[in-house]
């Protein structure tokens, strides 16, 4: 977390006090603020982190070994760095501090998809255009080392220390947490491709230029395309109406989540409604009421927009589309209006809230609400309608889709 360091504030009994008292008998040093901001953390989570019934996770443990190690914390930033390891408890890619420090491990995806195979770090996907593709990392590489230490010790420095057992759903998290690497920072990738010799790769920091948010163009056939690049920016809506607007006479339409991190709901509604006459359930959706889940309710999208786009629909999506960029494809078979071509993707299965910390301002996001479509599945588990191989050409494959449903 980018906060200034400052000193922790020592409460003591009284100077007086303290000479008069035995060495022995002498409380540590400690903070109050950073006490009462763990006991916020982690009464917070008891009570509303939602996924609690899928992990293997012993919170009563959590509190018992990281509530010491915060009220010794020397700063806020180091009370931040404990944040982030009480997180990690969860393994859970959409639970994570809101701006970890330089330095600090990433949550995964990155831009590596980590794999076990054989019990060795394999990758099974790579990221386009990303600094570890352009670097000569490839799928089905098995990862030896990151930053010249060996991957297996890393996974055990990542790895959760509250755990019942063993549970493979966290080493699937702690294995692509190592491959990505740290904050702000460059990475060493030590990979082997079969019984080749290992190969010793630069990672460097790349700042590739932000494309615009929505960018579109008609393709050969007269089929529209449509990539929306983030659902974080309500000027989305608007930049999407002038693209569907340009693209109005064409026989059908591809809508492109792929890369896309997710963003608000507020924001992908409104472009589901360009897509349908009448109001359609799109989700379902569940919040803790004590140890459960509540019952269900339904998520509703309305129709929007001077004119209803009717062809047929093609959304595609890959392993770096998360949270609402995997709502949104779902969203849209979910209302009769698309088919989802493309991979798996992240898996981010739950609307998210933001939690500050009141007293160190430290800031988080956590699991709160799970999300299911229409029929009860699970959002974290979705796949495409059409599901592509690793390294197939996605848009090919959408285009072909789109000329099935016409013909």
């Amino acid at each position: 977390m980018k906060l200034s360091t400052v000193t922790r504030r020592v409460v003591l009994a009284g100077a007086a006090g303290l000479l008069a008292a035995p060495a022995c008998a002498a409380e540590p040093a400690h903070d109050v603020s950073f006490a009462q901001d763990f006991d916020e953390l982690w009464t917070t989570l008891r009570d509303r982190y939602c996924f609690f019934a899928d992990k293997r996770t012993d919170w009563g443990k959590v509190r018992a070994l990281y509530r010491p190690q915060a009220i010794a914390a020397e700063s806020v930033d180091a009370f931040a760095e404990l944040v982030r390891r009480v997180l990690v408890e969860l393994y859970d890619a959409h639970t994570h501090l809101a701006e970890p420090a330089d330095g600090a491990p990433r949550w995964p995806l990155y831009d590596l998809l980590a794999e076990r195979v054989g019990g060795m770090v394999t990758i099974a996907a790579v990221k386009p255009d990303s600094a570890a593709g352009l670097a000569g990392v490839r799928g089905g590489d098995r990862v030896l080392a990151v930053d010249d230490r060996p991957i297996e010790e890393i996974v055990r420095t990542l790895s959760p220390r509250c755990l019942t057992r063993p549970d493979p759903a966290a080493d699937t998290y702690v294995i692509n947490a190592a491959v990505a690497g740290r904050t702000g920072m460059p990475r060493r990738m030590t990979v082997q491709t079969g019984s080749d010799t290992p190969r010793r790769l630069d990672l460097p920091l790349r700042r590739a230029p932000q494309p615009p948010n929505v960018e579109s163009r008609r393709l050969d056939g007269g089929h529209g395309y449509i990539a929306i690049h983030s659902f974080a920016d309500s000027a989305v809506v608007e930049a999407f109406d002038l693209a569907l607007a340009s693209l109005r006479d064409a026989p059908g339409l591809i809508i492109d989540v792929r890369g896309n991190g997710g963003g608000d709901t507020a924001v992908a509604k409104p472009i589901m409604g360009r897509f349908i006459t009448a109001a359609r359930p799109y989700a379902r959706m569940r919040r803790r009421e004590g140890a459960t889940l509540s019952q269900p309710w339904t998520e509703t999208v309305e129709p929007r927009g001077p004119f209803t786009y009717a062809g047929p629909v093609v959304v595609l999506a890959d392993h770096w589309s998360g949270s609402m960029a995997e709502g949104f494809p779902m969203g849209m078979r979910d209302i009769g209006r698309a088919r989802i071509v493309g991979t798996r993707m992240m898996g981010l299965g739950a609307a998210v809230f933001a939690l500050r910390l009141d007293r160190t301002g430290v800031q988080a996001q956590y699991s709160g609400e799970p999300v299911y479509d229409t029929q009860d599945r699970p959002r974290w588990l979705l796949r495409p309608d059409v599901e592509v191989p690793e390294g197939g050409d996605i848009l090919a494959v959408g285009i072909a889709d789109l000329a099935a449903q016409r013909a």
